[in-house]
């Protein structure tokens, strides 16, 4: 006699658990479909504009090398699309040449600064890619030979 009860329970909660998420159905489409989507319009909107990161990413700054001192040092620095691109670049030969990002092309600037990579003095077309950079918060691309500590150059971006 205990299983029947026992089973005539169980039934019951079943069909309470069925009858709970049918209710929740319900209400859900007793909701008009414009609020739902206006919702998430919004949301998509807000996630579309607080994208500060892709704003700096898509900005193009240019910036024309001058040497500094004795060093030759030409060429155009462009970052756009989280890259750093080089063209028509040639430099002073160096032993140990690298390419910063920094806030002016002075010894102290540098040391705040960001290095990206090596850069070869004698190719002409060259591209670094900015992951994680925020290139935006800085001025200047500068070209800095890390074994004579000496800075070749630099393009000030505009």
């Amino acid at each position: 006699m205990r299983k029947v009860p026992f089973i005539a329970a169980a039934g019951l909660a079943v069909m309470l658990s069925l009858a709970g998420c049918s209710s929740a159905a319900d209400t859900m489409a007793d909701k008009p479909a414009a609020s739902s989507s206006s919702s998430d319009s919004k949301m998509d909107d807000d996630m579309m504009t607080d994208k500060p990161s892709d704003e700096a990413a898509a900005e193009e700054r240019t910036g024309v090398f001058k040497g500094q001192g004795e060093k030759s040092l030409a060429g155009t620095a462009t970052i756009a699309d989280g890259k750093l691109m080089l063209t028509e670049f040639s430099s002073s030969e160096g032993p140990d040449l690298h390419v910063y990002l920094a806030n002016g092309d002075d010894a102290d600037a540098i040391a705040a600064g960001k290095e990206i990579d090596l850069v070869a003095y004698d190719q002409a077309s060259q591209t670094f890619a900015l992951d994680g950079v925020d290139a935006a918060a800085y001025s200047h691309v500068v070209i800095y030979c890390d074994k004579a500590k000496v800075s070749f150059g630099s393009a000030e971006l505009m």
